[in-house]
């Protein structure tokens, strides 16, 4: 790497102990000047989305995480208020669980079980893992981030012994969510199957007079917290959905919205060089044209940061995976987001990075402290954590060797100051390139289109099993029984429907085999 291009594209912002080198981005030198128009488009954008303005015409709302972590630039008083009194009823109900004030009919609290899909899991869990402490931690969390049986077996048989000092925190704005209301079933049927009051350990963080809010209210659950609409499932960490469980887990949440704050008002610049958002967002442009061209690996060289991935792929995604632009027309946008961690990954997938198709840009995730306390020598005079350093910056180079793109994010370490201004820094880039390709990030149609499908497979699956109770004493393939239902058209999801049904012992559903298979036949057990 060329030194001068090296010094010339090397951020370095010392109050936030944080460095990004896009240096070995190749991208040439009349790149910025070409999209400094763009760019400051959206900067005008942010500026007004930060002011109030509607963000997200399709359902006419304002997105406001940004005044989480600063009520004071909210664009009304009342606003600011609710944001204040959450904060502060998150620290108190906190502070009373820690103290026992409130406690379960044995004893203080020592675990809860966190229950969301998407947003509402995957920013806790990251959190989680990113700040865990032994020596701190309050409550073990535990998540129902799905609505597999077997997952829900296994936390609970885990948790059966304490289930009583278990709290339970169900998280869904619309309090319908299909997953999260699965899961609450679930869990109440055990706490009861155990002669315990449900209601007594339950907590709610959902909307406003939601079926949710009104069941935990109808029930006297020990408490609820807000989710307001101008607030994302995929931004919502630094809302009730993230601070809440962070707060119980013991991780300070202040220094989580500090770095998050401090990272705003860098990112509010309209200094494009010397805007990180910004000027990753402009990679994310040069790497996959504005189309979505390359995929984004991400590579943490940090346990801790395992699951920054994941969460990474939820947000950048779901917001920029779109059909059509802010004017309706067709562009299928989107880029691909994976990864795992180093040096993990070099014995997974790097192989593929360093010789195989040239499809993709990482992000280097560079932590400088290796621990808490001194390292011993694994070799003289070198650690464990010089070989992860030597892996990262060794990686780094070998994929530049061979022409594939990377850029480089450090941090000093892993704190809850520096992953509150990691979730800003991307939230911003993301909104900052959703100007920059003219779509929509902060809605979910497709989304919304699979849970419709799903509803409809459902629905499908009544019309089955009523058509074999009314036919209990023949068996019929699945073809012949889409056939009577006026089915044909999806003969394969009825097919699919009726093996999974015969496949658990609460069905009464017989499959015998057949060859070919889809001559096999499924009949009513009486």
């Amino acid at each position: 790497m060329d030194w001068n291009r090296f010094k010339n594209y090397y951020l370095s912002i010392n109050k936030l102990n944080f460095s990004l080198d896009i240096s070995r981005m190749n991208f040439n030198k009349s790149f910025f000047d070409y999209m400094e128009e763009d760019m400051q488009r959206a900067f005008s954008d942010m500026d007004q989305f930060e002011k109030g303005s509607i963000a997200n015409p399709d359902e006419n709302r304002m997105v406001g995480h940004y005044w989480l972590r600063n009520s004071s630039i909210a664009p009304n008083e009342e606003i600011k208020k609710a944001i204040d009194s959450n904060l502060k009823h998150i620290h108190d109900f906190a502070q009373k669980i820690h103290s026992g004030e409130i406690k379960s009919s044995s004893g203080p609290f020592k675990n809860m079980i966190i229950i969301g899909i998407g947003g509402s899991a995957l920013g806790p869990q990251f959190v989680s893992q990113a700040l865990f402490n032994p020596k701190r931690n309050r409550l073990t969390p535990y998540f129902f981030d799905n609505t597999d049986p077997d997952g829900f077996d296994l936390i609970l048989n885990h948790l059966k012994n304490e289930l009583d000092q278990t709290l339970v925190i169900i998280i869904s704005k619309s309090g319908s969510t299909p997953e999260t209301r699965n899961g609450m079933i679930e869990a109440e049927a055990v706490y009861g199957k155990a002669g315990l009051n449900f209601a007594k350990h339950a907590v709610a963080i959902t909307g406003t007079n939601s079926q949710l809010d009104q069941n935990c209210k109808k029930q006297g659950w020990l408490d609820s917290f807000p989710l307001w609409d101008w607030v994302g499932g995929r931004t919502s960490e630094l809302a009730s959905v993230g601070l809440l469980p962070a707060a119980l887990e013991g991780i300070d949440i202040d220094q989580m919205l500090k770095g998050a704050r401090d990272m705003d008002e860098v990112t509010r610049s309209h200094n494009t060089k010397e805007n990180p958002a910004a000027l990753i967002a402009l990679m994310w442009y040069h790497a996959t044209n504005g189309k979505g061209a390359k995929d984004m690996v991400i590579l943490p060289y940090k346990e801790r940061l395992s699951l920054f991935s994941k969460y990474l792929q939820q947000l950048i995604m779901e917001s920029l995976g779109k059909e059509k632009d802010l004017q309706g027309k067709i562009v299928h946008q989107g880029i691909s987001v994976y990864g795992n961690k180093g040096s993990t990954d070099q014995h997974a997938y790097v192989q593929q990075l360093r010789d195989g198709i040239n499809n993709f840009f990482v992000t280097f995730i560079e932590v400088l402290k290796d621990r808490e306390t001194k390292s011993l020598d694994v070799d003289p005079g070198i650690t464990s954590g010089d070989y992860l350093h030597a892996f990262l910056l060794g990686t780094r180079e070998a994929l530049s060797e061979n022409n594939r793109e990377s850029i480089t994010i450090t941090i000093n370490e892993v704190t809850g100051y520096t992953v509150g201004a990691l979730i800003a820094l991307y939230e911003r880039a993301v909104g900052f390139y959703a100007s920059l390709i003219n779509i929509n990030a902060y809605n979910q149609p497709g989304v919304e289109a699979g849970k419709k499908a799903a509803a409809a497979t459902l629905s499908l699956q009544e019309k089955i099993v009523k058509f074999l109770e009314q036919n209990s004493d023949q068996s019929f393939d699945a073809f012949q029984i889409a056939e009577k239902i006026n089915e044909i058209q999806k003969s394969e999801i009825v097919f699919k429907i009726l093996d999974h049904l015969a496949a658990n012992p609460d069905k009464p559903i017989s499959k015998t085999i057949q060859t070919p298979f889809d001559k096999s036949t499924f009949k009513l057990q009486k």
